[in-house]
C-alpha cells in the first residue's frame, strides 16, 4: 500500500508539474523540456539520495524550474550544485552557509543568499523540504540572481519539485526495505531446508563410496554444485533457466535415494527461460513434491512445465502423491500447515512482483498436488546476478 502511494505522489507531483495555465503553441516546446527535465530526474533519485544522484539530479531540476541556480541538500550540507554561482557553491558546502533551513516542513523564501562573496550574482531563493516517510531528510533550493522578483509561480513550480523528489526518494526507501525483507526471508529459507537436503543427498552418496566410486564422484560434484549456488549470498535474482539448471541437479541427487522410483518430466517453453525468478523459488516447489508426494509412498512421478502466457510465466510442479485437503493447502500458503518454505516462496514472489502474483495450490487427498507459480516475464528493476 505504501509504495502504490509513494507511486502515486510521484506521478501526481509531475502532472502538476506540467500542467500550464493554458496552452498556445508558443508554450508547447517549454511544456515538453519540462517533462523530458522530470523524466529525466526520476531514475536518479529512485537510488536514493546522495552525492552522485544529486549531481545528476540538479541540472534537470534547474532545467525544470527555470532558476538561476539549484542545490541539493541532506540535513546540514550541500550534496550538488548547479548554476549561477557554482564556481564558488559547490557541494561539501554546510546547508547553513547558503539559507537557513530549519528542521519542518515548511516551505520558505530567503531574501537573500548567505554568501561571504560580493561578487555573487545569485540574491534570493526558494528552499523547500524534502519529506520521506513523514522525516525532513534534506532540502531542495532553487536561487535567483539579482533583479529576478519572486512570483507565486515560483514558489508553486520549487514546491511541486520538491514533492517529486521526495516521492521518488520515498520510492527508493520502500524498495530498499523490500529488498531487505526479501533478503532476511531468503535467509531463513536456506536455514530452513538445509538440515533435510544435505543429511539425504550425503547419506545418497555414501551408499556409492563402494559400489559405484565414479557414480559417487559425480553425485558429490553435483552436491557441490547446487549448495553454492543455494547458499552464495549475492545473488538474490537469477533467470528461469538457471533456477532449473540446479534444480536437476538436485532432482539428480534425489534419484541417487530412490533410483527408478522417482519419475521426473521436464517441458519448459524456451521462451520463458530468460524470466527473471528469485534464487531458490522453484527447488522448494520441487523438494515438498519429493518429501510429500513420493518419499511417503516409495515412489512417485514429478512434472515440471513451464508455459508462455502473454506477458506472464506460469510454472507448474506437479507430483502424483498422497495429495492433501483445500483446508491444509491454504494453510501452507499462509505459513501454518509445514512444507519446506511454501509460504516463504510466496512472500519472497509478492514482494518482487507484487501480490498479483505467487503460488497457488491443487490438490485432493489420494489425487496429487500442483503448485502453481506465476510471474511477469519481465519486471524493471528485477534484474538477474
Amino acid at each position: 500500500m505504501l509504495l502504490g502511494w509513494a507511486i502515486a505522489a510521484s506521478v501526481f507531483a509531475a502532472m502538476r508539474l506540467l500542467r500550464p495555465a493554458r496552452v498556445v503553441s508558443g508554450e508547447v516546446q517549454a511544456i515538453q523540456t519540462a517533462l523530458h527535465a522530470a523524466t529525466a530526474t526520476l531514475p536518479h533519485l529512485r537510488r536514493g539520495l546522495s552525492d552522485d544522484t544529486a549531481a545528476k539530479a540538479v541540472p534537470n531540476l534547474r532545467t525544470l524550474t527555470q532558476a538561476s541556480a539549484v542545490a541539493l541538500a541532506d540535513r546540514s550540507s550541500l550534496l550538488a550544485f548547479d548554476g549561477v554561482g557554482s564556481d564558488h557553491h559547490t557541494a561539501g558546502e554546510l546547508l547553513s552557509g547558503l539559507v537557513s533551513a530549519g528542521r519542518d516542513d515548511r516551505l520558505h523564501v530567503e531574501s537573500e543568499v548567505r554568501c561571504g562573496r560580493p561578487d555573487c550574482p545569485l540574491d534570493s531563493a526558494i528552499v523547500a523540504p524534502l519529506i520521506v516517510t513523514g522525516e525532513w531528510v534534506g532540502s531542495f533550493v532553487a536561487l535567483y540572481v539579482r533583479g529576478h522578483r519572486l512570483t507565486p509561480e515560483d514558489t508553486r513550480t520549487v514546491a511541486e519539485a520538491a514533492s517529486l523528489v521526495s516521492a521518488q526518494l520515498e520510492l527508493a526507501e520502500l524498495e530498499e526495505q523490500a529488498q531487505r525483507l526479501a533478503n532476511a526471508e531468503l535467509r531463513a529459507l536456506r536455514a530452513q531446508i538445509s538440515p533435510h537436503f544435505i543429511y539425504n543427498a550425503l547419506a545418497a552418496i555414501a551408499g556409492y563410496i563402494r559400489t559405484a566410486p565414479e557414480e559417487a564422484r559425480e553425485l558429490l560434484t553435483e552436491f557441490a554444485e547446487f549448495t553454492r549456488y543455494a547458499f552464495r549470498g549475492q545473488r538474490p535474482y537469477v533467470t528461469l533457466a538457471d533456477e532449473l539448471h540446479y534444480v536437476e541437479k538436485y532432482l539428480r541427487l534425489e534419484r541417487a535415494r530412490f533410483g527408478d522410483r522417482l519419475e521426473v518430466r521436464l517441458q519448459v517453453a524456451p521462451e520463458v527461460l530468460h524470466a527473471v525468478v528469485p534464487v531458490l523459488s522453484v527447488q522448494p516447489l520441487v523438494e515438498n513434491a519429493v518429501r510429500h508426494g513420493v518419499e511417503r509412498q516409495g515412489h512417485g512421478r514429478i512434472e515440471i512445465t513451464g508455459r508462455d502466457i502473454g506477458t506472464d510465466v506460469e510454472l507448474l510442479v506437479s507430483d502424483n502423491g498422497v495429495g492433501m485437503d483445500r483446508a491444509r493447502a491454504r494453510a501452507i500458503l499462509d505459513g501454518d500447515g509445514g512444507g519446506v518454505g511454501i509460504a516463504n516462496v510466496q512472500a519472497r514472489l509478492q514482494t518482487t512482483f507484487g501480490p498479483e502474483y505467487g503460488l497457488e495450490i491443487a490438490s485432493e487427498v489420494g489425487g496429487g498436488t500442483t503448485v502453481t507459480m506465476t510471474l511477469p516475464k519481465f519486471r524493471a528493476g528485477v534484474r538477474a546476478a
